[in-house]
Order: structure tokens, then sequence, then C-alpha cells
């Protein structure tokens, strides 16, 4: 079985590798027809459901798989999301989401001016590419839960949902 995952970033891909290692994996660049900073729960599922769509019509029966970052306001605070999407061979639509964290004011502060989150956290870490490595999740959880890893734990929800799904 084919997957497409609608992303070319490493952590993503290293996320569908973990949870479907028996299944031959394509990263493509899709869009999710987002803003490059979601800044809703509903914005950033939107992202990852519309990258899912578009893999699974790059080849009959495949599977598309699209991960999603962003930001949620709540009332104490801004916090980190991310919301996974699967659309199944046949057309079926899986969703899941999983860790949260209050990002810290001075983050937030950024984000609110426009300013894209893996830009602040390269600064923010004085590092290159966090969203491509441990991602603001790593640095905040002081690498105790890496952006592979919180992906990953979303990939185990959709691929659970698939499997009762198709059993």
């Amino acid at each position: 079985m084919q997957i497409f995952i609608g992303s070319k970033n490493p952590t993503k891909i290293k996320a569908v590798e973990n949870e479907f290692p028996l299944f031959e994996i394509e990263a493509v660049d899709v869009s999710s027809k987002v803003s490059l900073q979601p800044f809703s729960d509903e914005e950033t599922l939107e992202g990852a459901i519309n990258r899912a769509k578009e893999c699974a019509t790059l080849a009959k029966g495949a599977i598309g798989i699209g991960l999603e970052g962003g930001v949620t306001e709540m009332e104490s605070g801004l916090f980190l999301c991310n919301w996974g999407a699967l659309v199944d061979e046949h057309g079926e639509l899986y969703m899941a989401s999983g860790a949260r964290i209050l990002l810290p004011n001075e983050v937030s502060s950024k984000l609110e001016k426009g300013i894209e989150l893996g830009e602040i956290m390269d600064d923010y870490a004085k590092k290159k590419d966090v969203r491509k490595n441990e991602g603001a999740i790593g640095i905040f959880t002081n690498q105790l839960v890496g952006r592979e890893e919180m992906f990953t734990h979303v990939m185990r929800l959709l691929r659970g949902q698939y499997e009762y799904g198709n059993r």
C-alpha cells in the first residue's frame, strides 16, 4: 500500500514511517490552503485535512496523510497545537490531535504580530530549522517530547482509527 504525506518536513515524514513501517511512503509538497501560521484548532485541522485529501488523489488506492502544526488561543493564553488527518483508500477521513503546551508570552506576542512560529523559534532558541528538528515542543519540554514524537502520537491515533475502521 502506498502512503503520500503532504510535507517534506523530516519530523513529519519520520512520524508516518514510525507508524507505517511496512508501507511505501512518499513525501510530497502540497498546499495546506490555510495561512502559513494557523491560528486556531479549526484552521490547523483544516490544513491537515486539505493536505490529506490532496495526497489521497495522487494514486489510485493510496492513503493520504496531512500533519499540521499551529497555535490556538484559550483563556489562559496561546497554546501550541497539532492536528493530523488520514484519508484512506476508500475516501474515509480520520482526524486526531495531540499534545498542547502554553507558549511563553515572549513567543505569543511575536505570533500575534504575524511572525511564523518556526522563525520565532529559530531566533528564540538560537538554532537553525527548529521546525525540522525538535520543534517548539522540544524546546519548551527540555527535549522530553520532540516534534517527531508529538506527530508520531498523532499518527498512532490515526493508524488506530484506520485499522479499526478497516477490520
